[in-house]
């Protein structure tokens, strides 16, 4: 199978504005996107810059867009695009370094604004601090976020607001405020009630749709809004 990609190019520091670069390679249909570049930077051209590590959709290293979509360069095979032509691009929504390389460092600040760690009350257990399946099951599906940062790329409010927190950081959020081993609910809360937080959301989809580890991320956050709603509630009633 020959195929055609279309491969942004820009390097700040030498260029005075972003060009696609076209690479042509025969491959077989099950190659990935992530096979196909890794040939170019091999065989044909070395200045290639991107990001790659474990290769099998678990560390979120090499996300970019493709033909439009925000996924993973490792999970994506030249056969499902039957004409041939790919395109790569950096994730949106990111100051580009060098060519498919972003800067990331916004991205793992609001993580971190969120406080993604436990906060257990004072007292300390003898053993650990014990968890049924049923209360594991409230969160158990944001925890296979692997930060890969696709969700923040494709969401159309962080287009209009990079101040917005974005679904990576309020879905990290989600996963410690449903998580009964906390205790810092309500501060937890405070740092997402405002416009730049959880009601900066505005439930598109865009997040779910990209997802490559396939978590209903617009659900996560719908449940934090309806939490913050029925806890405000109980304190005016």
């Amino acid at each position: 199978m020959r195929v055609r990609l279309e491969v942004y190019r820009f390097d700040p520091v030498s260029d005075k504005a972003p060009r696609f670069h076209i690479y042509e390679l025969e491959t077989k249909p099950w190659e990935r996107v992530l096979d196909c570049l890794n040939r170019i930077r091999w065989e044909q051209d070395p200045s290639l810059s991107f990001r790659s590590s474990c290769g099998h959709g678990a560390c979120g290293a090499d996300a970019m867009r493709i033909n439009g979509f925000c996924t993973l360069a490792c999970q994506k095979l030249v056969k499902e695009y039957e004409d041939g032509i790919i395109r790569v691009e950096p994730l949106p929504n990111f100051r580009v370094i060098k060519d498919l390389v972003v800067d990331l460092e916004p991205f793992f600040q609001k993580i971190q604004y969120v406080k993604p760690y436990l906060m257990p009350d004072k007292d300390q257990p003898e053993r650990e601090r014990l968890q049924s399946a049923e209360q594991r099951m409230k969160f158990d599906e944001a925890i296979r976020c692997i930060l890969c940062a696709c969700c923040t790329a494709a969401c159309p409010v962080m287009e209009r607001s990079s101040d917005f927190l974005g679904p990576a950081a309020l879905l990290r959020a989600f996963r410690y405020l449903f998580d009964s081993r906390d205790n810092a609910f309500l501060e937890r809360m405070a740092l997402l009630d405002n416009p730049l937080g959880i009601w900066g959301c505005k439930a598109y989809g865009e997040c779910t749709k990209v997802c490559p580890k396939d978590i209903d991320v617009r659900k996560c956050l719908g449940s934090i809004k309806r939490k913050l709603f029925e806890t405000k509630r109980k304190e005016t009633t």
